[in-house]
């Protein structure tokens, strides 16, 4: 992903591109992982870390972070990256969530608890009011743990954010995953480019209480340099306040093609230019994923903004 590079999408896709040594990880281990993994499992309770098979399981739950999906395993809509099932959940909602993600967070003695959602398009809210729901029951069994939710575009409907953000969660993460040119081919065609920055604008006029919002990009979709520069531009001008980039991997071959693995000069280069913009926070680099080191990024971004109150 060279400066002057311009990526034709018509062009062939070799059947295969072998990963790179620096996307090659460990298998998860550790007393901390086993121990938490035997607990949850006595209770059937499962997390989208394990799910998801992220690289940075060990380093998250070491660290007392974790990531829920929340609103059942069924997505209304069908982004072309995203290994999620896609269908129609006809308005089902677990009666339990609440208290079985509650109890999860007080089990794994979370600091940091990420909630995730699938869209839920089949619900006049998005499930905003169940959304509340779960994070008013955490609030109430864990007080300490910080939360952040990384939701769905709500179709930028004022109502919705504004049920989520009753409940205060620290950080409101939505992510634009891709640039505007290629939004169309990676994402579902309701999840639109400006549609998204237009969610993370409205959570700051919103809210109640200083919320800080967060983003995240996935690199080697056949992205150009200067158009990932122009997205980190369009999210500060939305007052996005942390941001995450990492590298594009395939979950099947029915989905998108890996049109590049994105060397880790590129991902330094570009966090360079990130803390230039002006982000409280930001995360680059192959393996960094939505959720990566979330707590520690969070304290780095509280800081950067007190001393920049400081100064004025």
């Amino acid at each position: 992903m060279s400066e002057l590079e311009i990526k034709d999408d018509s062009s062939p896709q070799p059947l295969h591109i072998k990963k790179p040594e620096w996307l090659k990880t460990k298998i998860p281990g550790g007393d901390v992982f086993f121990d938490i993994k035997r607990d949850l499992r006595s209770k059937q309770l499962y997390t989208v870390c394990e799910e998801a098979k992220c690289p940075n399981i060990t380093e998250c739950w070491s660290t007392n972070t974790a990531t829920f999906m929340i609103l059942g395993d069924t997505c209304t809509r069908g982004c072309r990256f995203c290994n999620v099932k896609t269908g129609d959940p006809k308005g089902w909602l677990d009666p339990h969530e609440a208290e079985k993600t509650a109890q999860s967070v007080v089990l794994m003695q979370l600091k940091y608890a990420v909630l995730t959602m699938v869209d839920r398009d089949d619900l006049e809210d998005g499930g905003a009011a169940h959304i509340r729901t779960v994070l008013k029951e955490i609030r109430s069994r864990s007080p300490q743990t910080r939360l952040e939710f990384l939701g769905g575009d709500f179709h930028a409907k004022d109502s919705s954010l504004i049920e989520v953000l009753a409940e205060q969660p620290e950080v409101f993460a939505h992510n634009l995953e891709t640039v505007e040119r290629l939004t169309p081919r990676v994402r579902d065609a309701r999840a639109t480019y400006r549609k998204s920055l237009q969610v993370l604008r409205r959570v700051k006029d919103l809210a109640s209480y200083p919320v800080l919002t967060k983003s995240a990009l996935m690199l080697g979709l056949g992205e150009t340099f200067d158009e990932v520069v122009q997205t980190l531009r369009d999210m500060r001008e939305a007052q996005v306040d942390i941001v995450t980039i990492g590298q594009y991997m395939r979950p099947s071959k029915r989905h998108l093609a890996i049109k590049e693995f994105v060397e880790p000069a590129q991902f330094e280069k570009l966090a360079e230019l990130a803390e230039e913009f002006g982000f409280l926070a930001v995360a680059s680099a192959p393996l960094v994923r939505s959720s990566y080191r979330a707590n520690e990024f969070y304290d780095k971004a509280l800081v950067k903004r007190h001393a920049r109150e400081a100064q004025v």
